[in-house]
């Protein structure tokens, strides 16, 4: 939730493609633009939830970003039945009313094509809840590129958890020392390192709305329109 300030050190990107068998690719804010999901929780949400309660938007916005907070980093924070529940609306309704607002990242799609072009599989890796998913391979259609689609829901842990990958492993076959993994959470990518994943790349602008945050500990590019394949 906490908005990114513009950074100018940061790892400089060289992808040794040949050494990369595996691409591994988040969905929200790697390959679509945060801005739907940061519109839809810190204002869309807390206007529903504000006229049920008579709550001032000031007052929704506060009371739910403790509720959020309370999860952050975890399964519950992506599991729509489990908001549905702690805060008696229908999210997944909720979602559908702003579909229009989903939206690809600029140069996505090239990589991608350039991605399946090669022999390496293309997996999508997300801590998105199924139903999110759905909504948002119905609104962008980019699912027929990926080999493999697995939400974190399946693992039983979220992708800050290095249990996550050590999950992820035993069920995707793949060598993590010749695989590539993008996503624009450094917490996530830090689980990652840990697990001994063996490129990582840090996608610096999640929303468009939003200024380019480069990371200092990752390789980092703004869009992947930096490293389409020759």
């Amino acid at each position: 939730m906490n908005k990114p300030t513009n950074q100018t050190a940061f790892k400089a990107v060289d992808i040794l493609w040949d050494d990369i068998d595996t691409v591994m690719l988040d969905m929200d804010g790697t390959l679509l633009d945060k801005y739907f999901d940061d519109y839809f929780w810190e204002k869309y949400v807390p206007q529903v939830y504000g006229r049920k309660h008579n709550l001032s938007p000031e007052q929704a916005e506060e009371a739910l970003l403790a509720k959020y907070r309370s999860v952050e980093s975890t399964l519950q924070w992506t599991d729509l039945h489990y908001w549905t529940k702690r805060l008696g609306l229908d999210i997944i309704a909720l979602k559908q009313e702003i579909d229009h607002l989903i939206g690809v990242h600029d140069h996505v799609v090239d990589f991608l094509q350039h991605i399946r072009s090669t022999q390496k599989k293309l997996c999508l890796i997300t801590n998105a809840h199924p139903k999110t998913l759905e909504i948002k391979l119905a609104k962008t259609g980019i699912g027929h590129f990926f080999e493999v689609m697995i939400c974190a829901d399946e693992i039983g842990f979220a992708k800050e958890q290095v249990e996550f990958w050590h999950g992820l492993e035993k069920i995707l076959s793949y060598d993590k020392r010749r695989a590539l993994f993008a996503d624009d959470t450094e917490k996530v990518l830090r689980a990652a390192n840990q697990y001994g994943m063996g490129h990582l790349l840090h996608i610096a602008k999640p929303s468009s709305q939003l200024p380019t945050r480069h990371s200092g500990d990752f390789p980092s590019v703004a869009h992947f329109g930096e490293i389409i394949l020759p």
